[in-house]
């Protein structure tokens, strides 16, 4: 009898899928509004052509004084400007005071800003008069232009994925359109004579066997909330034929094909094959709970490069696990960026875990409000609640058992996701 091939790390699976999508990156880019560009990643930086700030500008409202004027609490000046924010105030005279509101540019002349709350204003001719009750410091409540960012300096390096916060930086420069790189095309469809689609039989007339195709629309989010453009193959019939067919014609305009099931060695697995007699295959056996079989290789057509394929396993908390930790990051190199190490966080194990594995654990968890983790009760890779219900994953060494109180840890799906 020959021997089980032994197990592969996650790290060396991860490192075969950099290398294998490389060469499969995706070139074309388009510009696009930077209101429509969430979540896209930049196919050339965004330089800087202003200084942010613009100018020097208070943080606080309140009064621009000298500071030579004010030596001691209880001074009092001349309010002489009153200066709103988009508006330019003149030079600052000695012995006065500009009241100013947030954001408004501090006029010359003065050195430092007294919040409001620290003064008190005297009706009087013009705009009246100020006391000042504290003695301010220079350069207090003012920003200095250039200080977030100097004109000419690299604002987000080509490779970024753009974050709500990142659109946010590249509109204060003034930037309305980016230059980022084409969606990735991904084809999914599931194989399994046993799957039915919702809404085509009812539950009471489904049968004997039969399942509903949970993993169409779990791996339809999950690359949607990747990025990537995704064309629904559907189901198709556990026939070799029908496979190699269903693999061409997805090659033809798709840089992946995602699959789930199929991946074993049983009679009415054809995914192997199929792959096999249009491209080339390795079938990898992860030491990784849920989620050992995984499928990589990719399927010949007539581009400069070959179309990608994953086959994923198909119980449904495999694929989800096996996608968030194998195919989110092989995402990120298909569009140009770096692979991203997994990050996760120390949390304190609210629970007893005395079940280890010789494989690398996943556990479903999630925050229970009291500062530690809670533990979804049933483990099994055909719970799809425990997904539903966790918030994250437990990185869980081979053959660990956890003890309440321990350190573990922790993987959100927030930061999965966000990869």
């Amino acid at each position: 009898m020959k021997p089980a091939a032994p197990l592969m790390s996650l790290e060396e699976a991860l490192d075969r899928l950099v290398v294998g999508a490389q060469p499969c990156q995706i070139r074309e880019t388009e510009t696009v509004a930077l209101f429509d560009a969430l979540r896209r990643v930049l196919a050339r930086p965004i330089h800087s052509l202003i200084d942010v700030p613009p100018g020097d500008n208070t943080s606080m409202d309140g009064y621009a004084v000298r500071v030579a004027d004010v030596p001691q609490p209880g001074v009092r000046l001349q309010v002489a400007q009153r200066i709103p924010a988009g508006q330019v105030g003149r030079a600052l005279e000695p012995g006065t005071a500009a009241r100013i509101f947030t954001g408004a540019q501090v006029p010359p002349g003065a050195d430092a800003v007294v919040m409001q709350e620290l003064c008190e204003g005297i009706a009087g001719p013009g705009l009246g008069e100020v006391i000042v009750n504290t003695v301010p410091q220079a350069g207090q409540w003012i920003r200095r232009r250039g200080e977030d960012v100097q004109e000419g300096a690299v604002l987000l390096e080509a490779g970024t994925r753009l974050s709500p916060q990142a659109l946010g930086l590249a509109a204060s420069v003034g930037c309305a359109a980016v230059v980022v790189r084409r969606r990735p095309r991904v084809a999914l469809f599931s194989t399994g004579d046993e799957l039915v689609m919702p809404g085509d039989v009812p539950p009471h007339q489904m049968r004997p066997g039969a399942i509903y195709n949970s993993n169409r629309y779990t791996l339809r989010g999950l690359l949607q909330a990747a990025g990537c453009d995704v064309t629904d193959w559907g189901i198709v019939p556990d026939r070799l034929d029908a496979t190699r067919t269903a693999l061409r014609d997805a090659a033809a305009d798709h840089d992946l094909i995602l699959t789930s099931g199929g991946v074993s060695v049983g009679e009415e697995d054809h995914i192997k094959p199929a792959v096999q007699a249009e491209g080339q295959l390795d079938l990898w056996q992860l030491a990784i709970k849920p989620g050992k079989p995984l499928a990589f290789g990719s399927v010949r057509r007539d581009a400069a490069w070959p179309c990608l394929f994953v086959g994923l396993p198909g119980n449904p908390v495999s694929s989800f696990v096996t996608f968030l930790v194998a195919v989110a990051p092989l995402l990120r190199v298909l569009q140009g960026m770096e692979p991203q190490p997994l990050k996760p966080q120390s949390w304190r194990a609210d629970f007893q875990w005395q079940k280890p594995d010789r494989r690398r654990e996943f556990l479903r968890a999630r925050p229970n409000g009291e500062g530690g983790l809670a533990l979804f009760p049933n483990q099994s890779s055909g719970v799809l609640t425990s997904a539903v219900w966790a918030e994250g994953l437990i990185d869980n060494p081979p053959g660990a058992t956890i003890e309440r109180g321990q350190m573990v840890l922790f993987l959100p799906f927030a930061d999965l996701l966000a990869a």
